[in-house]
């Protein structure tokens, strides 16, 4: 990679060059001794990005939402009444160390779904081989993996209800939810499992442990219930831009309901080395982590960077809105617990731009986001290589050295 440095001033105090050759060449040497950057994040958006940060530190902090609604995920929280467990097997598996002896093939076997095509019966058969471990997939699982993975299935099997859909269903899913579904509806002993069983290079966690869903309203007066409605991938793209969204559950779609964040989350949030808003979906990725009671207060009582890293091409979510709007909605409801007493620089810091205006469709009002007391960093973090993405490999060495 070309190194190429601008002088940017982090504090009032000192001015140095970004990135910080020396410091990611420290971290790239030991990992396991590396930052905690903790991301608020959701989705595949930073699957690439996790890859390649188990190279500089093996103590990164995801915190993703689980709050989708669509694909298969659907199906799953309609039988369990469950919060999603896609992104959570997304993260678990873009973190785990490729190296350690079959790692590849529990990739292989979490991230496989089964034919959209084929009927339930069959189906439920190739379910049935994974179980008995004779299976392909599973058969090639070194122990104690395989016997651990065949137990979850057979669990899965056993709860499973008799109208439950399993087309397009994903095994990872499936086997997540084995577990959340034995360990008293709790994640937090069946990610620890899995965690240990791939040699997962970083923390992962749900926000909440709760079984809600993402509700928006629109400037037009619409109000839409379900993340995978805001992010245009099942359904059209919408047409009027969000004005507001937060927590509903089953009862009544449009009544906000309170969900706190637990001390745990608060804990972890505490520990972190530097907060990181990445790119994604804004609403259903990013804005939805900040949704549970205490996140904002949380971030704005560590002492650390934080950092917003808007998505670059087109976001259907932002419909109408400026990077400067993006902004300020972000700082809004990192603000919401206590508007008048949290400050803007305790929750949100910079604003890391690719130095091509053009990559942001809505346009860049740099003022603007000067003028609400945030810094921008801007730098070529899109490459031929990515383009119109975020290179992982320019953006790391940034966050790595602003910690």
């Amino acid at each position: 990679m070309m190194e190429i440095h601008y002088p940017i001033r982090i504090r009032v105090t000192r001015t140095v060059a970004l990135p910080d050759q020396v410091k990611v060449a420290r971290y790239e040497k030991n990992p396991e001794l590396g930052p905690a950057l903790l991301f608020f994040s959701g989705g595949t958006a930073l699957r690439n990005l996790s890859r390649e940060l188990i190279r500089y530190t093996h103590n990164s902090i995801h915190v993703v939402t689980p709050f989708d609604s669509g694909g298969s995920s659907a199906e799953l929280r309609k039988a369990f009444k469950m919060p999603a467990v896609g992104d959570i097997r997304n993260r678990l598996m873009s973190l785990a160390d490729q190296s350690f002896k079959g790692n590849p093939d529990i990739y292989t076997l979490f991230s496989h779904r089964l034919e959209a095509e084929n009927p339930q019966p069959d189906l439920v058969e190739e379910l049935t081989r994974m179980a008995r471990g004779s299976h392909p997939m599973v058969a090639k699982i070194v122990d104690p993996m395989r016997k651990i993975i065949r137990n979850h299935l057979y669990l899965f099997l056993e709860k499973m209800p008799d109208t439950f859909d399993l087309r397009g269903a994903s095994i990872g899913n499936l086997i997540l939810t084995a577990g959340y579904m034995t360990n008293r509806r709790l994640f937090d002993p069946v990610i620890y499992i899995f965690s240990k069983i791939v040699e997962c290079r970083g923390i992962v966690r749900p926000v909440v442990n709760k079984h809600r869903h993402l509700t928006a309203t629109l400037e037009d007066g619409g109000v839409i219930t379900g993340q995978h409605l805001l992010t245009g991938k099942e359904t059209g793209p919408l047409t009027s831009r969000v004005t507001s969204v937060f927590l509903t559950d089953e009862t009544n779609p449009a009544l906000p309901v309170d969900v706190p964040i637990r001390n745990k989350m608060r804990d972890l949030i505490a520990g972190a080395d530097l907060i990181c808003f990445p790119m994604g979906s804004f609403y259903s990725s990013i804005i939805a982590n900040l949704l549970p009671r205490g996140v904002g207060e949380a971030v704005s009582r560590v002492d650390c960077p934080k950092v917003f890293i808007p998505s670059t091409g087109s976001d259907p979510e932002t419909i109408g809105m400026t990077l400067g709007d993006q902004v300020e909605v972000l700082i809004r409801y990192l603000k919401k617990d206590s508007p008048n007493q949290i400050l803007t620089r305790q929750v949100l810091n910079y604003v890391i731009l690719d130095k091509q205006e053009t990559a942001y469709p809505g346009g860049v009002d740099m003022e603007r986001i000067r003028r609400l007391g945030v810094k921008i960093i801007s730098y070529p973090i899109v490459t031929e290589r990515t383009s119109p993405l975020i290179d992982e490999q320019r953006l790391i060495p940034l966050l790595l050295s602003l910690c």
